[in-house]
């Protein structure tokens, strides 16, 4: 009897046990700790995201501006700045050149000097009809002609004056060298390519869009550019409203803000939040709210008493974290969870882990 009575003992005090520990547990699961946040009444403009690429305004291919030896080509990955030499082509040809002009200049002087001498002499020699009229006519002749022949020499000093410049091949705008095509050393034409540069300063990003989005791109100033480096609000440069056929797209082009060069570059992938419909009031809620089931979306409420209630909603467009509510059982203030809300059960109790 005695044994019997201890094992029962023992027996009771196991079910006592394990009765405290399910009633501990059911009490943590009744009590979960959850971030919530209030829905709201906003201006709501759904946006639609498109991937575009990063482009720099100025890419361009410098050429050589003369024949002759190349001295010097910047190496690619060189950053030169605006009014520098990029190339630079064997001057002395040109130089030499130069010379043999300026000669030429000052013996057309000479001539110069010396028919306006002859016309003079001739001139008065014809008063008294020492000379001849066709003598003189002709030394007249042979003075303009000279000054002709000087303007002529002057004007092809310009050219190899202009000739000399382009030997020096100079940045239009301050920027890297991605390519180098010639050597220095080798002979080259004129505009044959030497190098690729392009303007790292100045960057934009183009992006193909679908023609139904125009009417609201028009109306806007700005959008959204992301990548995996950031996000910066862009301007809208240029609306290139002619669509392809195919695609039924159009080109759009944003100017990039200036920080963004420190970390984005010429070629990169990135995407641009577009609006897909004209803004209006709506009621949204974050994305993180959203209980995707195969039956339906829904929402979690916390009451006035932190008690859960599911809530089947309908969600419309999306505008970045958030998303519009298309239907009217929500209401401006109601509280929603964002975080914990995928186990909890109707009616149970929560305690709110942030302030809203």
């Amino acid at each position: 009897m005695k044994k019997t009575t201890l094992f029962q003992s023992l027996f009771l005090s196991g079910l006592l046990m394990l009765s405290a520990s399910t009633v501990a547990q059911q009490a943590g699961v009744d009590s979960r700790p959850v971030e919530v946040q209030e829905v709201k009444q906003t201006l709501f403009s759904p946006t639609v995201d498109i991937v575009g690429t990063v482009y720099s305004r100025h890419n361009v291919k410098l050429t050589a501006g003369v024949n002759g030896r190349i001295d010097y080509v910047a190496e690619p990955g060189s950053i030169v700045h605006k009014g520098d030499a990029v190339a630079r082509i064997d001057p002395l040809p040109l130089t030499l050149q130069k010379a043999e002009q300026q000669a030429e200049i000052k013996r057309a002087q000479i001539n110069i000097r010396y028919l306006e001498r002859e016309v003079n002499r001739l001139t008065a020699l014809r008063q008294t009809n020492a000379a001849s009229a066709f003598q003189l006519d002709q030394t007249q002749s042979q003075f303009e002609l000279a000054k002709a022949d000087y303007d002529i020499a002057t004007l092809r000093l310009k050219q190899i004056d202009d000739q000399l410049t382009r030997t020096t091949v100079v940045a239009p705008f301050t920027g890297v060298v991605t390519e180098r095509l010639r050597e220095a050393g080798a002979d080259v034409n004129r505009s044959e390519i030497l190098v690729n540069f392009l303007d790292t300063e100045n960057l934009e990003a183009r992006m193909f869009v679908p023609v139904k989005y125009i009417p609201f791109i028009r109306h806007h100033n700005t959008i959204l550019v992301t990548s995996d480096l950031g996000q910066v609000n862009a301007t809208v440069k240029a609306i290139i409203p002619a669509a392809d056929t195919r695609s039924q797209s159009f080109e759009l082009r944003v100017s990039l803000p200036v920080e963004a060069n420190s970390t984005w570059t010429a070629g990169q992938l990135v995407r641009a939040s577009l609006p897909v419909q004209a803004p209006q009031e709506q009621l949204t809620v974050h994305r993180d709210a959203l209980i995707l089931r195969q039956d339906g979306t829904y929402v979690i409420i916390i009451d006035s008493e932190n008690k859960a209630h599911r809530l089947k909603v309908t969600v419309g467009e999306g505008m970045g974290e958030y998303v519009s509510i298309t239907d009217t059982t929500l209401q401006v203030g109601d509280r929603v969870a964002t975080r914990g809300a995928e186990r909890l059960q109707e009616g149970q109790t929560v305690t709110i882990a942030n302030q809203v």
